[in-house]
């Protein structure tokens, strides 16, 4: 089903796809492709508004689709095949972060097809748009599956070498509480990439073992950490989906697996989160309300030799596949 959620202020209609398979339903916006909610047995577990105007307002982006190339560009500098694009600076007039000042968060998606369990959209970003250079037509397929997981997978073309490197940026919140501080995460990765100023990588790759970034065995995500930085999954993107995380609830009776294409995997718990508007849970959202577990390319990867590429050229096509499983 399909219908209208609210109108931007020049008059366009932003458009809400309702999709249900088994345990879980979903609401899908046209706006930012944005999961505006999903419930597993009825019960809602992600963050989200419940009207267009918080979603206009919101910094965060909750629920979106970002890029063209997400995470942080240190300098808002690429430098393709010897040629220099300078990204728009949308980080303190410093850095370039999910694509700009308006990037895929912030435009308005086209529904190409749509049943009663998946919807297709698509959005062209032009050459030029936020300083990137190339033509690019990106799609996003959401799909409920009769295994109980949401299904995303998101394709890429162009027409010159430019940055492709899209993440969906859903909280998550398995059990509705204030926090998920007392939520259990697993994350199947050994390394990390350390943070230098900016939250911008280092380059350095380390070991997680001894670290407060040692999820490998999993552990509640706590309230002394805040925690906003990529982990090494692998180093280049896989033909094949793999396990890449587990979430669950502090009461057990709710999990979530992570399994990926990607090589990275970004962990925000949302320590700094503040909204003015109420959630779908009916108050504001504010520090740790959800953990964004975000697959990807290594951040600022354009930068940093031997980090997993996130150019694209003209003839390739990106491509990013991730379930979230739940039982």
């Amino acid at each position: 089903m399909i219908q209208i959620f609210g109108t931007l202020p020049d008059g366009t209609d932003i458009q809400e796809i309702s999709l249900k398979k088994g345990a879980l339903e979903a609401k899908v916006l046209t706006y930012g492709a944005i999961v505006k909610d999903l419930t597993f047995n009825g019960k809602s577990v992600v963050l989200g508004f419940a009207d267009l105007g918080a979603y206009l307002a919101d910094s965060n982006y909750i629920g979106a689709v970002v890029g063209r190339c997400a995470n942080r560009v240190a300098g808002g500098v690429a430098v393709i095949d010897g040629r220099a694009s300078a990204l728009s600076l949308n980080v303190d007039g410093r850095d370039h972060l999910h694509g700009g000042h308006i990037g895929f968060s912030r435009r308005v998606w086209s529904v190409e097809q749509h049943d009663k369990a998946s919807v297709l959209l698509k959005l062209v970003s032009e050459d030029g748009e936020e300083g990137y250079p190339g033509r690019v037509e990106a799609l996003v397929r959401y799909t409920l599956t009769g295994a109980g997981a949401l299904r995303v997978k998101i394709t890429a073309t162009t027409d010159k070498p430019t940055l492709v490197n899209l993440a969906q940026h859903s909280y998550f919140n398995l059990d509705g509480s204030v926090s998920v501080a007392d939520h259990v995460l697993e994350i199947a990765a050994e390394r990390y990439l350390p943070l230098g100023e900016g939250l911008v990588p280092t380059g350095e790759i380390r070991n997680v073992a001894w670290t407060p970034f040692d999820f490998q065995d999993g552990r509640r995500i706590g309230t002394t950490e805040n925690f906003d930085l990529n982990f090494c999954l692998a180093d280049e993107p896989q033909d094949d989906v793999a396990f890449a995380a587990a979430l669950e609830d502090a009461g057990g009776e709710c999990r979530m697996e992570v399994w990926t294409t990607e090589p990275g995997l970004q962990l925000y718990d949302a320590g700094q989160m503040l909204t003015e508007a109420k959630g779908l849970s009916g108050f504001p959202y504010g520090p740790k309300a959800g953990v964004a577990l975000e697959t990807q390319r290594w951040p600022d990867a354009i930068n940093h030799e031997g980090f997993p590429s996130a150019v694209l050229r003209p003839g390739e096509t990106y491509t990013q596949i991730t379930e979230f499983r739940f039982s």
